[in-house]
C-alpha cells in the first residue's frame, strides 16, 4: 500500500500529468493516421525518453500505447480506413453507422467501450502481475529456457497467417541474437571486426528501423501514403449513445474485455485477433445477428472494448517474466532496459515504485483519451489529410535523431536505415517483423539459460522434464505446436465436406 500511495503521488505531479497529456494526444494522432501503428509510435518515443526520469519515460510510452489503439477507431468509423489493425473490425459496423447519420453515436460508443476495456485490463494487470512475479522467483534456468521457447513458438504460430514466413523471420532474429561476445567464453561471434557489435546487435536501431523508418519509406511511395482519396462521413448524430443502447451492450462490453485481457496475456496474440474473436462472439450471442455489418452499435462495442483490453494483458508477461507478447511490448522492453530496469520479478521488488507508477498512469491515460476523444475526434480526421510525402520525411528525421542520440554513433543510424529497408520489403512480401524482434530479445535469454541448465545437469536433457514448473511449460510448448496443425487439419476436413 505504501508503494501504491507513493506511485499515485508520482502520477499526480504536474510534470507527470503534462507528460501523460502529451503522450495521450500523440498516441491518438498516431493511431488515427492510416498506415502507422502503436508499435511505431512507441518506438519513435523511446529516444525522447533518454534524458527523462524512468517514471516519466514509462508514463509517456504507456500513454502512447493505450491511446494509439483507441485512435484508430476514429478513421475506421468516419473514413472506413482503420488507423491501426486493431480497428479493422470496428469499421465493419462503425462506417455504416456514420453513413446512416449516426457517426457521433458510433464514436461515442467506441470511446466508452475503449475506456471500459482499457480500465478492465489495467485492473487485471494490477491483480495478476504481482502474484505472478512472486511465482517467477521460483523459476530457474530450466524454466526460463522453456519459457523462451514457448514465447518463440506462440509468436511464430499466431502472429502470422503464413507460419513458414514467421519461422524464417524468427530464425533471422535468433541468428542476430548470437552476434557479440560469447557470455561464457568471451569469444567474438559474427562481429566482423566491428567494435559497435561487441555487445550484440543494438535493439533500439533495429526497432526504429523495422517499425518507424520502414513506415517512413512506405509513406513516400505513391501507393503507400498521400492524401486519402475517399471523403470521410461528416460527424452527425448524438455525441453519446442512448442509455438503453449502453445497457444493451453491457454484457458485450464485459465479455469482450475478458476476451481481450486473456488474448493479451497469450504471447503472439494481438489486438486484431482479440477484436475479431470478440466481434464474432457478440454476433453469436446477439438476438439479431443479421444486423452486424450493417450498422450495429454492439459490433463497435465488442471490437473496441476487446482491442483496448489487450493493452493491459500484454504487459503482464512482459513485466513479470520478461517475455514480450507482441511487437509493442518488445519495444517496451527496449524502453525499460535503457533505464536500467530489467523486465522480470525485480520490477516488483527493486523498481516497485516506478512499476506501479506506470500501472496507475495507464488508468489515467484511459480516462484522458476518452475525454479527449469526445472533444477532439472530429478534428483528428483532418490529420489524415497530411500527404505521405510530408509525413514520411518527418518520421525519418525524428527516427535518425533518436537513433543517434542513444550512443552518439553513426553506426546505429546506418543500422536503422538498413533495417528500415529490410522492414519495407518484409511488409511488401508479407513477412512479419514481430517474430524477428521478439527472437532478438528472447535469443540471449534462451542461449544463456540453456547452457546454464546443461552445466548444472552435466548435459542431461531430462532436467527439463524432472522439475514440475519446467514440465508444465514443456506441455504448453507441445500444445502451442499442436494447435496450428490441428486447426489446419480441421479447416481441410471442413473444406472437404
Amino acid at each position: 500500500m505504501d508503494v501504491l500511495l507513493t506511485a499515485f503521488g508520482n502520477v499526480l505531479t504536474p510534470m507527470a500529468l503534462l507528460t501523460l497529456f502529451l503522450g495521450t494526444l500523440a498516441g491518438m494522432t498516431i493511431g488515427s493516421l492510416p498506415g502507422l501503428s502503436s508499435t511505431m509510435g512507441v518506438a519513435l518515443c523511446i529516444p525522447i525518453t533518454f534524458n527523462m526520469p524512468p517514471d516519466l519515460a514509462l508514463i509517456l510510452l504507456g500513454a502512447v500505447y493505450v491511446s494509439s489503439v483507441y485512435g484508430g477507431s476514429v478513421t475506421a468509423i468516419l473514413l472506413r480506413t482503420p488507423g491501426t489493425d486493431a480497428s479493422i473490425a470496428t469499421a465493419l459496423d462503425g462506417y455504416p453507422l456514420a453513413k446512416a447519420g449516426r457517426g457521433g453515436e458510433a464514436l461515442g460508443m467506441a470511446t466508452l467501450a475503449s475506456l471500459f476495456g482499457g480500465l478492465f485490463s489495467v485492473v487485471v494487470l494490477m491483480a495478476i502481475a504481482p502474484p505472478l512475479s512472486t511465482v517467477a522467483l521460483a523459476f530457474g534456468p530450466q524454466e526460463y529456457t522453456v519459457l523462451a521457447i514457448f514465447g518463440l513458438v506462440t509468436i511464430v504460430g499466431v502472429a502470422s497467417d503464413r507460419p513458414l514466413k514467421g519461422v524464417l523471420s524468427a530464425g533471422v532474429g535468433l541468428v542476430m541474437a548470437c552476434v557479440g561476445l560469447d557470455a561464457f567464453t568471451g569469444v567474438q561471434r559474427f562481429t566482423f571486426g566491428q567494435g559497435e557489435l561487441f555487445e550484440g546487435v543494438p535493439l533500439l536501431p533495429v526497432l526504429i528501423g523495422l517499425f518507424s523508418v520502414s513506415q517512413a519509406f512506405n509513406l513516400c511511395v505513391p501507393e503507400g501514403g498521400g492524401v486519402l482519396a475517399e471523403k470521410g462521413q461528416p460527424l452527425k448524430g448524438r455525441g453519446l449513445p442512448l442509455w438503453r443502447d449502453i445497457r444493451r451492450c453491457s454484457r458485450t462490453l464485459l465479455r469482450s474485455s475478458v476476451i481481450g485481457s486473456v488474448v493479451g496475456i497469450l504471447p503472439g496474440a494481438g489486438t486484431s485477433i482479440a477484436s475479431f474473436i470478440s466481434y464474432n462472439e457478440a454476433r453469436r450471442h446477439s438476438p439479431a445477428p443479421d444486423g452486424f455489418g450493417k450498422g450495429e452499435l454492439e459490433g463497435v462495442a465488442a471490437s473496441e472494448s476487446a482491442n483496448n483490453a489487450v493493452t493491459g494483458g500484454t504487459l503482464i508477461p512482459t513485466l513479470t517474466l520478461g517475455i514480450p507478447g507482441n511487437a509493442v511490448t518488445a519495444v517496451f522492453v527496449g524502453g525499460l532496459t535503457i533505464h536500467g530496469m530489467i523486465p522480470g520479478p525485480s520490477l516488483f521488488t527493486d523498481h516497485a515504485e516506478t512499476t506501479y507508477t506506470l500501472i496507475l498512469s495507464l488508468l489515467l491515460a484511459n480516462v484522458l483519451f476518452a475525454a479527449l476523444g469526445l472533444w477532439l475526434c472530429r478534428y483528428l480526421v483532418v490529420v489524415t489529410r497530411v500527404p505521405g510525402a510530408v509525413l514520411g520525411p518527418m518520421i525519418l528525421v525524428f527516427s535518425m535523431i533518436g537513433t543517434y542520440a542513444l550512443r552518439n554513433e553513426m553506426f546505429d543510424v546506418w543500422l536503422a536505415v538498413a533495417f528500415g529497408v529490410v522492414g519495407f520489403f518484409m511488409e511488401r512480401w508479407r513477412y512479419p517483423a514481430a517474430p524477428l524482434v521478439i527472437a532478438l530479445i528472447l535469443g540471449p535469454i534462451l542461449e544463456v539459460n540453456f547452457r546454464r541448465s546443461m552445466q548444472i545437469s552435466h548435459w542431461d536433457l531430462s532436467t527439463f522434464f524432472t522439475r514440475p514448473l519446467s514440465m508444465t511449460l514443456c506441455l504448453l510448448v507441445v500444445l502451442a505446436l499442436a494447435y496450428p496443425l490441428w486447426n489446419q487439419w480441421r479447416r481441410r476436413r471442413s473444406a472437404a465436406h
